[in-house]
């Protein structure tokens, strides 16, 4: 049996949206342009994002606001 710390979260594009402040167009662009964590498939018409990764990428950009203050 697996251990449950190790099991993934993911959340679907409303709940980035709320957490990131980002437009859906502006999340694509992004991860076109590798600077947005990318989505992994769930179903076979539905995407979503690793929830760690989501929070990875939100404290790096906070980091990077911290040094140029």
């Amino acid at each position: 049996m697996s251990d449950m710390s190790e099991v993934k979260k993911f959340m679907r594009m409303p709940a980035v949206i709320e957490a990131t402040g980002k437009a859906r167009q502006t999340i694509y662009d992004n991860m076109k342009a590798g600077t947005f964590p990318q989505s992994v498939r769930i179903g076979p018409r539905s995407i979503a994002w690793d929830a760690t990764e989501i929070a990875a990428w939100q404290k790096k950009g906070s980091d990077e606001r911290s040094k140029s203050d």
